[in-house]
């Protein structure tokens, strides 16, 4: 075997000194320390995050939450209707420049977010709960309100997302499974939330009036809003595991729901006579809601593979599948289930349709990378993680399973190579992934 040069070696002291010292080498390069207007308040606050890389993170992790949450909706007239919406209260926001999206994904669980660019986000299971217009306006201006009060750009500056910034996407991977050799386990790819930011209770205050703020110069009733609160609210009450990630980054209680109440009755009280819009809501969703039984057995599905009910989680998604025959989401969570029920062969097959009804979207070829491993089909399993890449670069996860098929092909070089990168990648940063790799590197010699 050919060894590196000896300046190329990775020593285990500097393996070392860079994962003590990581959080600190996160604020070196991405912050910088300085005043800023608030851009609601007019006042000068402390900002330690510009504009440009509020816009420069939003590019970089909006896309694989997006994908994390099974890519955006392929129901043009559902997701042109949210961005319709969305557009509609642009005009009265803060900060106008700000390069705005509206996206509906194709995830279940109930949630809405937004990146600190102005990508923002609804999950098909919070459309399906929502009754009117009104309603969805309300939604996109509580996260319009997270935008443009900077909010993820407050919490970055405190340095409660510095995981968001670096590392987040490997931290995410070595978070699924017992062991490494296990890569039936590695199902996540990224936690439902993981790069989203848990906004506080005066955050959430704030976005509260700022979105009923928008959503009544675009000209809905308050109503709306707090229709949008009493939902969340009988949520948090009766059924708050449906809703974690939403709770866990939009804190709920009671106040908020009083605090809409009272806007209604008080200074947006001449919205009373505004129309709500539920007929044009529901013609406009109509497909989704068709849909409803077979999104309600896929968030079934999901609280049994949560629970390791792997057996009624299958059950459960061969009906969802008999009833949405071309779904996405159903065909990846069942070769999900698969997988974990220990049949990587016929994932594959799921894998593969999914593969056929989604060709941009990466985890129809991941689920088929981690079933080809564990077919021991090394080669396929390469292909599979390297599509992976190609589709959505930037995950150094990907790299790591890149390497990890070369090693057990005995293409050592190559497989080093990998290893490598993906050291560098996550900045040295101790996890069982990055431990192995380096133990790799070792018996190598490429690293000392």
């Amino acid at each position: 075997m050919n060894k590196p040069i000896s300046g190329n070696l990775i020593s285990r002291r500097l393996f070392l000194k860079y994962g003590a010292a990581m959080s600190a080498s996160i604020a070196g390069p991405i912050f910088f320390t300085g005043c800023d207007v608030d851009p609601v308040t007019g006042k000068k606050q402390l900002m330690m995050i510009s504009r440009q890389q509020e816009i420069g993170i939003d590019k970089q992790q909006s896309s694989f939450q997006f994908s994390s949450d099974y890519g955006i909706t392929r129901d043009a007239k559902v997701n042109r209707y949210v961005a319709d919406v969305g557009k509609r209260l642009l005009p009265n926001v803060h900060r106008p420049d700000m390069p705005y999206n509206f996206q509906c994904v194709n995830a279940t669980y109930i949630n809405a977010y937004a990146f600190p660019g102005g990508s923002i986000a609804v999950t098909r299971g919070i459309l399906l709960k929502l009754d009117n217009e009104a309603e969805l306006a309300s939604l996109l201006g509580h996260e319009l309100g997270h935008v443009n009060a900077r909010h993820s750009a407050e919490q970055m500056s405190k340095g409660r997302l510095s995981s968001m910034l670096v590392s987040g996407l490997s931290v995410a991977a070595s978070t699924q499974g017992s062991g490494l050799g296990e890569l039936t386990q590695q199902l996540g790819i990224l936690g439902q939330g993981l790069l989203l930011s848990r906004y506080s209770r005066d955050n959430e205050r704030e976005a509260d009036y700022l979105g009923n703020e928008y959503m009544v110069k675009a000209g809905y009733p308050s109503r709306g809003f707090v229709g949008l609160m009493e939902m969340l609210d009988s949520l948090h009450k009766a059924n708050p595991g449906s809703a974690r990630v939403l709770f866990s980054t939009h804190p709920m209680n009671a106040e908020r729901l009083s605090a809409a109440v009272q806007r209604e009755k008080g200074i947006y009280r001449h919205t009373k006579d505004y129309l709500l819009n539920r007929e044009r809501y529901m013609d406009n969703i109509a497909s989704l809601r068709a849909k409803k039984r077979g999104i309600e057995l896929l968030q079934q599905g999901e609280k049994h593979l949560a629970k390791k009910e792997y057996d009624k989680a299958e059950k459960t998604f061969k009906k969802s599948i008999n009833k949405l025959k071309n779904d996405y989401t159903a065909h990846v969570l069942m070769s999900k289930c698969l997988i974990l029920r220990e049949k990587p062969a016929l994932a594959l097959s799921y894998a593969g349709r999914a593969k056929k009804l989604y060709p941009a979207e990466i985890q129809g070829y991941y689920i088929a990378g981690i079933a080809n491993s564990g077919l021991k089909k090394y080669g396929k399993a390469y292909h599979n993680f390297a599509k992976c890449d190609q589709l959505l670069p930037g995950n150094p996860q990907m790299t790591f399973f890149k390497g990890y098929c070369l090693d057990k092909k005995d293409d050592t070089k190559h497989a080093a190579d990998n290893y490598m990168a993906y050291l560098k990648m996550i900045n040295y940063q101790p996890n069982k992934y990055s431990k192995y790799a380096y133990n790799r590197l070792k018996e190598w010699g490429y690293a000392k």
